[in-house]
């Protein structure tokens, strides 16, 4: 029994009336000497027409005198009776009973007899009933005190002394307080002078300690009745007590293993549930209570090694959980998060190897393993007054996660076995609740680690854009989300900004986050205007969802996902955005004005049907504005609109000149204190312009004469920048380009130079034709054009533009070295 529990039995709890055995008392010769209301009640007789008169004319029906006298005989051998007999009601019909006889002792070795009887109608519906009814019909051990009117002891029976150890010589004449704890007697005593006064049969639970059982307590449950003369006066008081331990104390296990399934596992916190396992258990269990974990349980990770395993190393646990009924003896042991080594010969470590567990009823730490493995450990506990321990095991599958400790100090009585299964139990099912945290933590540390090997490691915005950005995974309960961002050089010193965010959580949304990020960066190679690029895109996602419904294997999940993708040019300072159900973009301007561009939404990829062409728009920005795109985890919360939580980004990013990562930190601390329940991401670009000089551009006659012009043009402008290495590669290259743009365009021709961190050659026509590389045979004439430019250059392509195409190349500048 715990603290709690003594302050619960302690105090007199007095039950109504019930409906339990009529009590009749029966002196050596067959007359009756007592009688209760409950009798009078059950079989119509009143006090004064039974008490002096022989029981035969109730028990048995009275005309059978020599079945009765046989009774009483058989009574007298046997020491008592119980069985069903036929009882007259005073009315004259008869009534099935479940009758009980027990042999009282008085002084003088003198004798009495009691007859309780119960109706079998009563029990076989269902009335209610006590604890010793229940009794009567299993025969278990009742005892019975007959108390008289000052309630002093003056008839007992056997069964009485094995139930609190009292012998009868020393209970005659005596009150209660001679054979019960004095909380418990005063209790008692109040309950008998109620019973006295009301003549009403009361039921009363109160707590002893048996000589032969000692120290462990035992509960008792006692229906007290007051025996009336034959005038209907109080006699006296008699008690029918049976042992119900066994069964409160189950009804003990069951109330803390109810509070254990809504008090242990309220999360996927290893470290919390193991606190929640400590403090449920004090002081419903134990005094003290510790909860320590392998250490790498605590990072998401189960142990290495198996039960009835040894790794050769010296356990190492992690202090998890702490309870005591004395704050102060908390920080004597261990505090919480501590590293505890454990010896590898000790107890404990016996209790990681086998996972089986560990009783010490009576702890000495003075002598033996607890002196010889940690002297100052030992002392410590010593000091903490833990006389008893229980060591648990606390397993999942073939591991052991780590070890609950409880001991007791305050409350005496040691641990029992009985003790021990509870404290399994309650393990047990924390067990679970980490072994459910540890597999949750698996998942989301393997979709974490995917999503940030999937997201780039390192952003880069050329000379176009500095940019800064942040990922900010969703918390324990939601798991990792699927937002991506990207930065992407383009052709003639562009850059390409991404941000998406697919529906759903986990491994599987950060597996399609990865396929549709690398689906972008295909599309980007092909240069794509933005509104065709997401058309691809979206073409995409439905197909995989095509491919996941025709798995039969598993349940298809629709994939859904936004995307907001934008182009800028440093040369004209514009950008050209589109969306597919994103947020909008915001722009802040170089005096911290936060405007909202009018960008049309779309709908979100995989679930428009194609049916809803994405559109885009062109923003001129000018140089020193910051482009902000974000998902929707920074700007949306329950219970807020979203409007709400643009103002306030923007309110954070409003700050003329601020680096790039002070305005991310910023944005982050916009943020509920909160674990985000979905992904955040932001990405910042501050814009650029390329300076005119940097630019050289002619518009050209469509004409062969062209080519030595062009030519000639280029060569000077590298002699101009100090590129003098690159001249004769790059005549190459105008060359070719140009006279592929005279033989397969029309129209006028442009040839472009860009000088950023690399030289980009660009001839544009108005032919909307797809130029094609192709390796010639050695008799071909034509085809060899875009092959050397392909051998010539370290990236080359094309993009089509409004009014035609634009093929180009590019050149790496030469070292500082190689331009001396």
């Amino acid at each position: 029994m715990t603290n709690t529990d003594h302050t619960l039995l302690a105090e007199p709890v007095s039950l109504p009336e019930v409906p339990d055995a009529a009590i009749a008392m029966i002196d050596a010769e067959g007359i009756v000497v007592g009688w209760t209301h409950a009798a009078q009640q059950l079989v119509g007789y009143a006090a004064g027409e039974v008490v002096g008169r022989s029981a035969a004319h109730v028990l048995p029906p009275p005309e059978d005198a020599r079945r009765a006298l046989a009774f009483a005989e058989q009574c007298r051998a046997r020491g008592g009776w119980s069985g069903t007999v036929a009882i007259g009601h005073r009315d004259g019909h008869t009534l099935r009973m479940t009758l009980r006889v027990s042999p009282l002792r008085g002084q003088g070795n003198d004798t009495r007899w009691l007859a309780s009887v119960t109706d079998v109608g009563s029990l076989s519906s269902g009335a209610t009933g006590g604890p010793v009814r229940e009794s009567l019909l299993a025969r278990a051990p009742i005892g019975i005190v007959v108390y008289d009117a000052q309630l002093r002891c003056v008839w007992v029976n056997d069964a009485m002394e094995r139930h609190d150890g009292v012998p009868r010589h020393r209970r005659f004449g005596r009150g209660l307080k001679d054979s019960l704890p004095a909380v418990e007697a005063e209790a008692l005593k109040v309950v008998m002078r109620q019973v006295l006064q009301s003549g009403t049969t009361t039921v009363h639970e109160y707590r002893a300690w048996p000589p032969a059982d000692r120290p462990r307590e035992h509960a008792f449950s006692g229906s007290f009745f007051c025996l009336q003369g034959a005038d209907g006066t109080p006699l006296g008081v008699c008690s029918m007590t049976v042992d119900v331990t066994g069964n409160k104390r189950a009804r003990e296990r069951l109330a803390i293993l109810s509070e254990a399934s809504t008090h242990i596992g309220s999360s996927l916190d290893v470290m919390q549930t193991a606190q929640e396992l400590a403090e449920l258990t004090v002081p419903l269990l134990a005094d003290h209570a510790v909860v320590d974990l392998v250490e790498s349980v605590p990072f998401g990770l189960e142990p290495a090694a198996r039960i009835g395993t040894t790794s050769g190393r010296r356990p190492v646990l992690r202090r998890a959980g702490v309870a005591s009924v004395d704050q102060g003896v908390l920080e004597m042991p261990a505090v919480r998060e501590e590293v505890i080594h454990v010896p590898p010969t000790s107890s404990f470590a016996a209790v990681l190897r086998t996972g089986r567990s560990h009783l010490e009823p009576v702890l000495d730490t003075h002598a033996g393993p607890w002196v010889d493995h940690d002297p100052t450990r030992a002392q410590k506990v010593r000091d903490s007054g833990v006389h008893s321990l229980m060591v648990v095991p606390i397993r999942a599958r073939r591991c052991v996660l780590g070890l609950a400790l409880f001991g007791r100090s305050t409350e005496q009585t040691p641990f029992q076995e009985d003790d021990l299964l509870l404290a399994e139990e309650l393990v047990t099912r924390a067990a679970l609740c980490l072994e459910n945290a540890l597999q949750y933590a698996r998942e989301r540390t393997a979709a974490l680690t995917l999503q940030r090997d999937l997201l780039p490691h390192r952003v880069h915005g050329g000379a176009a854009l500095e940019v800064a950005s942040r990922y900010v995974p969703a918390d324990m309960d939601h798991g990792v989300g699927g937002d991506w961002f990207d930065v992407i050089e383009l052709s003639g010193a562009r850059v390409a900004l991404v941000v998406g965010d697919v529906v759903g959580h986990g491994i599987n949304a950060a597996a399609t986050m990865g396929r549709l990020r690398t689906a972008v960066r295909t599309l980007a190679d092909l240069d794509l205007p933005p509104d065709e690029l997401l058309a691809h895109l979206d073409d995409t996602v439905r197909r995989l969802n095509d491919e996941d419904a025709d798995d039969t294997d598993r349940l298809p999940a629709v994939v859904g996902a936004t995307c907001l993708y934008a182009v800028y040019d440093p040369v004209s300072r514009r950008c050209t955005l589109a969306r597919a159900g994103h947020p909008p973009p915001l722009v802040v301007d170089a005096r911290g004005g936060v405007t909202v561009p009018d960008l049309p939404a779309g709908a979100p990829l995989g679930l428009g049907l194609g049916l809803v062409p994405f559109e885009s728009v062109e923003l001129e920005l000018p140089e020193e504005s910051v482009l902000v795109l974000y998902s929707d985890g920074l700007v949306e919360s329950r219970g807020e609109d979203i409007d709400v939580g643009l103002r306030r980004l923007g309110a954070a990013l409003a700050q003329p000149g601020a680096a790039l990562e002070d305005l991310c930190s910023r944005a982050m601390e916009t943020l509920s204190a909160q674990a985000p329940a979905d992904d955040v991401t932001l990405l910042l670009a501050r814009t650029r312009a390329l300076p005119p000089a940097q630019v050289a551009s002619w518009d050209l006659p469509h004409e062969l004469v062209t080519v030595p012009t062009a030519r000639r043009l280029a060569a000077r402008q590298l002699r101009e920048w100090g590129l003098e290495p690159l001249v004769t590669a790059v005549e190459s290259l105008v060359s070719e380009l140009v006279t592929n743009a005279i033989r397969h365009g029309d129209g006028p021709i442009r040839l472009r130079l860009i000088q950023h961190r690399v030289l980009t050659c660009e001839v544009s026509d108005t032919s909307t034709a797809q130029p094609r590389s192709r390796h010639p045979g050695n008799l071909d004439e034509h085809g060899r054009g875009l092959h050397l430019v392909g051998r010539l250059s370290r990236r080359c392509g094309f993009r089509s533009v409004t009014d035609g195409k634009v093929v180009w190349a590019e050149q790496d500048l030469p070292s500082p070295t190689g331009a001396r």
